[in-house]
């Protein structure tokens, strides 16, 4: 806001006014103090601090600069009026107002000032030092105060249909009725998917029924009630345990393990009552992803249910041990590397492509400091998921027999060594032969020693990718071998056994 013209303008539409204020021929007065103009509305709003500065106190250079003689004189003298530079008016008109024309008419008594030239009366010795400093807080009040009243006068305005107002501001209640995204995109599959991943809970059976537990994630695989996930979500409550499985509009439901495959990081649940109306998420095939297909994760990391992540296909084929690679109890898998976000917790949850068709489930990530597999770590962009064609011959392979099988060679091969192919051994577990008398790999020809280095047209660098590699087919399945034995490269045709049941 503005300091100046704070007095009573003169309407732009009234006659001319005296060229000099009239100047009463009053006897010379002690000098006083000029009493303070009346403040303004905005000023009124403010501290009493914020009047405005008198021709006796001029504005404080935070204010306003200071204006040159001739125009500090004209900001206290009404529209019109004009005084000779050099022709000062008598002293008396310093502390005299002029007397109103006839019948209170124009012009109204100008300001009290100080004639031009004359002396400015004496102030107490403190006075301006106060003054300067409650001009500058009224400065910062003001400025602060307009913020609320600008707003509320321009609104006020705006209802009565003021032309000087304007808007530019658009409300939501101006924006479409209903937004809909369009099909493929982010939002659309998320939305459709969403309903049907769950969250799972599994508690271990302690002594008091308390044990311990974690978070992991599912999807609806059919309308009878059956949840596919990782067998590591559900191994701890799968003797003696209780699991709980939760849907993203909040109703819970009790569920019973079906089967688990330890090898393939498959399991399957049944919810116990399960509810009418369950979706399945439709299955799409591995075999056709590409690397830089767009992939969207769901899951809850870290206990956050119903998270939605987005990235690419970075890789196939990834060779992964859900473990350290050791045997035993591993699980391995020929994965589908992406890129997008996935945590502890994501464990079990669908990758999805971007027509929203499963291609893989969220299994394992390479954290920092670390191996392969589920560490409380975060996601550094690298994450594995098992192939959808795989997990779907392993999930219904457990629906109908509650048992996993697992195609084999028959031979035994070295878990420790990388990059020179897969290595038989020189004898199996507990000084068995490596190469089963009879079994898949001796019909084929090989020995112990062999390694082999290509399997069904894929290249195999170490034992867990071998593994990786059989687990992707079926028990009978044909398959073509590259191996090398005493520098030379043979190749044979393997017919696949299978073994039934983690052992």
């Amino acid at each position: 806001m503005s300091t100046e013209n704070e007095g009573t303008a003169v309407p732009a539409d009234h006659p001319a006014a005296p060229s000099t204020p009239t100047t009463p021929p009053t006897p010379p007065a002690p000098p006083t103090a000029p009493p303070a103009s009346a403040p303004t509305p905005a000023a009124a709003d403010a501290p009493t601090a914020a009047q405005p500065p008198t021709a006796a106190q001029p504005p404080a250079p935070e204010a306003a600069p200071a204006p040159a003689p001739d125009a500090a004189h004209a900001a206290h003298t009404p529209a019109h009026a004009h005084t000779p530079a050099h022709a000062p008016a008598p002293e008396s008109a310093a502390s005299t107002p002029a007397p109103a024309a006839a019948g209170g008419g124009w012009p109204p008594p100008p300001p009290t000032v100080p004639a031009w030239g004359a002396p400015l009366p004496p102030a107490a010795p403190e006075a301006p030092r106060r003054r300067t400093g409650g001009l500058v807080a009224a400065v910062l009040v003001a400025a602060l105060v307009a913020g609320g009243i600008g707003g509320g006068i321009g609104y006020w305005a705006a209802q009565r249909g003021d032309d000087g107002v304007s808007s530019t501001t658009v409300s939501s209640g101006e924006a479409p009725a209903s937004f809909k995204r369009e099909p493929g995109t982010v939002a659309a599959v998320a939305a459709t998917a969403l309903p049907s991943v769950v969250t799972i809970q599994a508690k271990s059976g302690g002594s008091q029924g308390e044990g311990e537990g974690g978070t992991g994630t599912g999807f609806v695989y059919d309308q009878e009630g059956h949840i596919v996930t990782n067998n590591h979500v559900v191994a701890s409550a799968a003797d003696g345990g209780t699991l709980s499985v939760t849907f993203p509009d909040g109703k819970s439901y009790d569920a019973e393990v079906v089967g688990r495959a330890e090898g393939y990081d498959v399991a399957v649940l049944k919810l116990t009552n399960a509810p009418k109306g369950l979706k399945p998420l439709p299955l799409g095939d591995s075999d056709k992803v590409a690397v830089g297909d767009s992939t969207i994760a769901i899951g809850a990391p870290f206990g956050l249910s119903n998270t939605v992540t987005t990235g690419i296909i970075s890789a196939k084929n990834r060779p992964v041990a859900s473990g350290d690679g050791s045997g035993g109890s591993n699980s391995y898998m020929s994965a589908l590397q992406t890129d997008a976000s996935i945590n502890p917790g994501n464990s079990g949850g669908p990758l999805l492509d971007a027509s929203g068709a499963v291609i893989g489930i969220n299994s394992a990530i390479q954290s920092t400091g670390s191996g392969f597999g589920q560490s409380q770590a975060g996601s550094i962009g690298l994450g594995f998921a098992i192939p959808v064609n795989q997990a779907k011959n392993v999930a219904q392979q457990l629906i109908r027999t509650g048992k996993p099988v697992y195609p084999v060679i028959g031979a035994t091969v070295n878990m420790q060594e990388q990059g020179e192919g897969a290595t038989i051994a020189s004898q199996g577990s507990g000084g068995t032969p490596s190469v089963t008398p009879d079994g898949p790999a001796a019909k084929a020809g090989l020995k112990a020693g062999d390694v082999i280095t290509g399997f069904g047209g894929h290249q195999i660098d170490s034992g867990p990718s071998l593994i990786s590699e059989i687990w992707t087919h079926k028990p009978g399945d044909q398959v073509k071998i590259t191996y090398e034995r005493d520098g030379k490269t043979s190749t044979a045709t393997v017919t696949l056994g299978e073994r039934t049941g983690d052992s």
